[in-house]
């Protein structure tokens, strides 16, 4: 029997992260301790009020039906959030939808709104579920480059008229991931003012809301006067309340873009498992306390990160928020794939080259706040050494 790929498969480049986790292995069977800062997986546990509302539920013989979507009470509990957060009024009935995680609703997304050939404005680099959902609708990708001397923010004005007459979709993902930059509402409210223009959607991923280390609240594009108008936002429960393998997150914002959402999804699914919900309606209505313990353990991390790599050499993007730090290495003569496997082999040291996030990532490392500060700490006298050999 002959077994063939579809061409479709072609979109989808096999992930780097397999091949990294085999490079540390070898690694550690020399006997040498890893420290891992490549994947951003959390490793805090969730709040223990939310595991014990998870594991109570998941004992109810009643739990195990099918939730065909969000519940009531879960969007209930988004909308409390984002009018306690961000001021922002949602209508629980109308204007959110429940995804099963945000890699789900941002892969799936495209299909929704946009044909075959319609592009599609995304950055580079950028978190690679983008590229993965414009690919699968059909779309085409449209790189809004990130580069310093625009703060890591992509230049609107910098988009051809004709590129931007063909556009359905904007994704946007403030703090992202990898570049950790800050949106302001100056920066929303020129990307509102373009969407109305282009006739185009806007989907801000913000995932990293919560990461924050300055100012009083997360940034939300549907803050911004006419948001709602043009655009979505999709945010996830992973980070901000260490419910990664959970898979549970949301849509808010236009609802008559969330009713399409709404018929597609009627199709892929039949909802997150509903004490996994439950536990969610915890997180959310319990948001402050958790997230202003999170900002307290990343706020650290990133002041040792930014530091410690500056101290050695590194030219370390200025970030003010977010779950990772972006930065050059000191020996550029090396490209960044093979220099992070270099690294690995030389001092156990796991992190991610930027060129796997798009081509203006050459050169960077994302690198993960995802170890406590006395790893951190260690991780940087490891790769000082290496500079010192090695630069």
């Amino acid at each position: 029997m002959k077994i063939e790929k579809s061409k479709k498969m072609a979109m989808f480049p096999k992930a780097i992260f397999g091949d990294l986790k085999a490079a540390a292995n070898a690694k550690a069977a020399e006997g040498v301790k890893l420290i891992d800062l490549s994947l951003g997986s959390p490793d805090l546990p969730p709040d223990e009020k939310v595991r014990k509302v998870l594991s109570e539920q998941s004992a109810l013989a009643s739990s195990y039906g099918y939730t065909l979507g969000g519940t009531k009470r879960f969007y209930e509990a988004v909308a409390r959030y984002y009018k306690r957060r961000s001021n922002v009024d949602l209508d629980p009935n109308t204007e959110i939808i429940q995804t099963m995680g945000s890699q789900e609703g941002l892969v799936h997304l495209p299909m929704a709104f946009c044909n075959e050939g319609d592009y599609v404005l995304t950055t580079n680099p950028a978190y690679v579920a983008f590229d993965a959902g414009i690919h699968l609708a059909g779309a085409v990708p449209y790189y809004m480059p990130l580069l310093e001397e625009n703060n890591f923010l992509p230049d609107f004005d910098a988009i051809p008229a004709d590129v931007a007459k063909k556009a359905k979709l904007m994704i946007l993902n403030l703090p992202g991931n990898p570049v950790p930059a800050m949106p302001n509402d100056a920066f929303f409210a020129k990307a509102i003012e373009f969407a109305h223009l282009n006739n185009v959607i806007i989907l801000h991923d913000a995932a990293y809301s919560e990461f924050y280390f300055e100012g009083d609240r997360p940034s939300s594009f549907l803050a911004t006067p006419g948001a709602k108008e043009v655009g979505m936002e999709i945010n996830s429960l992973s980070k901000s309340f260490s419910l990664a393998g959970a898979r549970i997150a949301y849509i808010a914002g236009n609802a008559e873009m969330i009713s399409i959402i709404q018929e597609l999804k009627s199709n892929l699914d039949y909802g997150t498992f509903g004490p996994i919900q439950e536990a969610g309606i915890v997180a959310l209505d319990n948001a402050e306390e958790i997230t202003d313990r999170l900002r307290a353990t990343f706020s650290k991390r990133h002041h040792i990160l930014m530091n410690g790599l500056t101290k050695i050499g590194w030219k370390v993007t200025p970030s003010k928020g977010g779950m990772f730090v972006w930065a050059k290495y000191t020996n550029q003569k090396m490209n960044d794939i093979d220099f992070v496997y270099h690294v690995i082999k030389e001092t156990g040291v796991v992190m991610v080259p930027g060129s796997i996030f798009g081509e203006a990532g050459a050169g960077y490392i994302r690198v993960a706040l995802v170890q406590k500060e006395e790893l951190l700490v260690e991780a940087v006298e490891r790769l000082a050494t290496l500079c010192v050999v090695h630069a």
